[in-house]
């Protein structure tokens, strides 16, 4: 009975294979499908989901270009008012000369490019000797200035908006734009400011004609994509400027105003835009999105910029054709492999596929982690500072080893690492390390702190108990000023000259063991020439053919050895690379091995001038630092845009060190010290830079740690603070924190070679 059930069942099974071949093309024919319709699935996922990304950020950049348009507007329009404010001193200072006034609103108008007419138009009955009303007045014919008393009879402007609105307002006002008729000036605005004397009673008002066809150019200058365009409006909706008619169809530009000025059509913002966005179909039928918002501040104007679907998405579109035709091979490709599987494939073959694939992967992850560390040198040629170079030497197709360096805000961030282990496990946490090192210092300065950070990312879900040896260091590249960090690294070498020393650090732990160790941070001085040599132990730890190690001994000798003062850094470590090499022969590498070598090369410099303004706390009393802006500005021959730029910087750092250094009711000082410096030996000439200090006794904060503002938000819905180090690190070409003997130091260098002053030997040693 037992016999006959297995023959039974051998016959079975022996039968199958012969009409087991339909039943294999069935579910060959079911993976297939299965296959195809998950592709599908996944493809129209992942179109959705980079449209989305695309459209979210399409109004990022679009807020982006709002905000920067409106600070380029925002930023001429100040300077008239400025120029408005500085010239009422001129008035209230030669007001007892009626005569003066034409010279007063000449300067005005010389001041201000933009400024097609300028005039005073006085109280009624100011001047007793004169008529009731006396407005002098000076516009520009034809490129020359002319001359003419505007009151009168058919002028009465004590019934005009610029004058009204001005004492109304208290301070500037701004008038609605309006085209001159009379005197073919195009479009303009007039832009006016109340003088007081010193009872408080309004004596005159201040005016300008501002031309506005500089608008256009502004606005349309750059654009997100090639057909988008920019438009501006008035508060009320009115077209100010927009692109030429050789640029965008006119019916465009008017539907556009016309949809703005309709709110029915506006979409509410989404969570990543604050501008009010509009989508509509043009003449011929193109889809667009249209995004615009309020500037801040007055004049209250409205600025759009207009995007087409068909460029914000054609790569897109493109993208989604090629995913269909992709889609198709793959599923030929699918059903190949699948009919070539029935066939023949076998344990043997799939081995070395696994193989090859694995051997494959090592490459390129090889490759990508070489990718990670610095391979451009000199990494700054335009510095002649410091002098750089690092070199990886992994054991095995990856390694554990790191090394990395960057400069920011005149500081060299740098780091060195070995992770324990070799292999895959070590590659993935030391390019995990190399990424929040790059991360963290992005944004903070202080090498304790970049180590707790990086501690505290590792040690957390460290299943594998696996850690990083690690150094960082933040050299202040002004000073030569060191901070470090060590977490349980080799220690580097200082070598000056014949002399080689061990730089003293903290038996501090390595990353990923414990993430609430506190690390201490030590500081020491790099001198002029000196070199700061870092290794891993794959250096000391290289093995002879007879295991013999290479030891700190002979790292300490060979730097002794070899000259270094006549090397470069990249020299330096060709050097001991070649040491090393004769020393293991042809033994197998037992470790990876990395050296970095930092060179501190600054330059001698000579002080041409200097100046110094001290202000207290009170921001009433940044009124003295414009004046000394403007003497400084004169005597440095600036140009005027150089000087407002200048201006607009060192108020906003003023100003946040007046608001926020002290604490509410404190009363402290800001220091503000002016110097221009010229390498020694040089000429004067050339090659010179100004340098401005800003030293006050406040809490510590180092404003180039803090986040810029968000140029994607509005103006109004912008926080406060954040615009004023962009504008800084904008119009700055450096800025630089250091907290000395309870003091904070804020540096901003601005080049000025196409502005050399000429100084006597008596005020170089100012």
């Amino acid at each position: 009975m037992t016999i006959r059930a297995l023959n039974s069942q051998a016959s079975l099974s022996s039968a199958k294979p012969a009409g087991s071949s339909p039943w294999k093309r069935r579910s060959g024919l079911v993976i297939i499908l299965t296959s195809a319709l998950l592709i599908v699935l996944i493809s129209a996922v992942q179109y959705y989901y980079t449209y989305r990304m695309i459209v979210l950020e399409l109004e990022k950049n679009a807020e982006r270009e709002l905000t920067m348009k409106a600070i380029l507007i925002k930023g001429t329009l100040s300077a008239i008012e400025n120029a408005l404010r500085d010239h009422s001193r001129e008035v209230i200072q030669f007001a007892n000369d009626p005569s003066a006034m034409y010279g007063v609103v000449q300067r005005l108008l010389r001041a201000q490019p933009n400024v097609v007419g300028a005039g005073i138009a006085f109280a009624p009955g100011y001047y007793s000797e004169l008529d009731s009303l006396y407005e002098p007045w000076v516009y520009y014919r034809d490129g020359v200035a002319d001359t003419l008393q505007l009151a009168g009879a058919d002028h009465d402007y004590t019934r005009m908006e610029f004058y009204r609105g001005a004492l109304s307002e208290g301070g500037v006002h701004w008038s609605a734009p309006y085209v001159d008729v009379k005197g073919g000036l195009g479009l303009i605005t007039t832009t006016s400011l109340p003088i007081y004397d010193e009872s408080g009673h309004a004596i005159a008002v201040l005016g300008v004609d501002v031309s506005l066809d500089w608008l256009g150019d502004t606005i349309n200058y750059r654009h997100l994509y090639d057909s988008s365009f920019d438009i501006l409006m008035t508060e009320d909706g009115r077209l100010i400027a927009a692109p030429s008619a050789d640029e965008v169809r006119r019916a465009d530009v008017e539907s556009v105003v016309s949809m703005i000025n309709d709110n029915s059509v506006a979409r509410a913002p989404s969570e990543s835009s604050v501008s009010t966005i509009i989508h509509y179909r043009t003449s011929d039928r193109h889809r667009a999105r249209v995004f615009y918002a309020y500037m801040r501040g007055r004049p209250h104007w409205q600025i759009g910029v207009v995007c087409f679907d068909d460029e914000v998405f054609a790569m897109l579109n493109t993208i989604r054709w090629h995913i269909m035709l992709l889609t198709l091979l793959g599923m030929l490709l699918l059903g190949y492999i699948i009919y070539r599987s029935v066939r023949a494939l076998n344990r043997l073959q799939q081995v070395s596929v696994e193989k090859a694939l694995f051997s494959s992967e090592l490459m390129v992850a090889s490759k990508i982690q070489q990718q990670m560390l610095p391979e451009l040198y000199p990494p700054f040629p335009e510095r002649n500072d410091i002098d750089i170079f690092g070199t990886l030497h992994p054991a095995r197709e990856v390694g554990g080893d790191l090394f990395d360096f960057f400069i920011r805000d005149e500081k060299l961030f740098f780091c060195i690492g070995d992770v324990s282990g070799k292999g895959v496990p070590s590659a993935l946490l030391m390019a995990m390390t190399h990424a929040l090192f790059r991360s963290v210092a992005a944004h903070e300065s202080n090498p304790s702190r970049i180590m707790k950070s990086l501690n505290e990312s590792s040690s957390a879900n460290n299943e594998s108990n696996m850690f990083v040896t690690l150094f960082i260091g933040v050299l202040d590249l002004p000073t030569g000023r060191l901070r470090y960090c060590n977490g349980g690294h080799d220690h580097p070498y200082v070598i000056n000259g014949s002399s080689v020393v061990e730089l003293p650090a903290s038996a501090n732990l390595p990353i990923g063991l414990f993430c609430d160790f506190d690390y201490q941070q030590q500081e020491t001085r790099l001198s002029a020439g000196e070199i700061l040599f870092l290794y891993t132990d794959g250096l000391t730890e290289a093995r002879s053919p007879h295991k013999d190690l290479f030891g700190v001994a002979s790292v300490r000798s060979s730097l002794l050895e070899i000259p270094v003062c006549d090397l470069t850094a990249e020299e330096l470590l060709q050097q001991m690379s070649s040491r090393v090499r004769d020393f293991v022969g042809d033994a197998e590498q037992s470790d990876d091995l990395t050296m970095l070598a930092i060179r501190y090369t600054p330059t001698s410099e000579r002080s041409l001038l200097h100046e110094r303004l001290t202000l207290t706390n009170d921001v009433r009393d940044i009124d003295r630092l414009g004046s000394f802006i403007k003497s400084l500005s004169i005597r440095l021959c600036l140009e005027r845009s150089l000087a407002s730029n200048l201006r607009l910087a060192l108020e906003e750092a003023v100003v946040n060190v007046m608001s926020y250094a002290y604490p509410k009711e404190a009363v402290g000082t800001v220091t503000i010290d002016a110097n221009v410096f010229a390498p020694s030996g040089n000429s004067g000439f050339d090659s010179q830079h100004l340098c401005i200090k800003i030293s006050d006794h406040g809490v510590a904060f180092d404003p180039t740690c803090a986040d810029s503002a968000d140029t994607s938000l509005s103006a109004e819905d912008r926080p406060i603070g954040g615009l004023g180090i962009l504008l800084m690190r904008q119009l700055m070409d450096s800025i630089n924190y250091e907290r000395e003997d309870g003091l904070n130091i804020l540096t901003l260098k601005k080049e000025l070679t196409n502005n050399p002053i000429k100084t006597d030997d008596n005020e170089n040693n100012n």
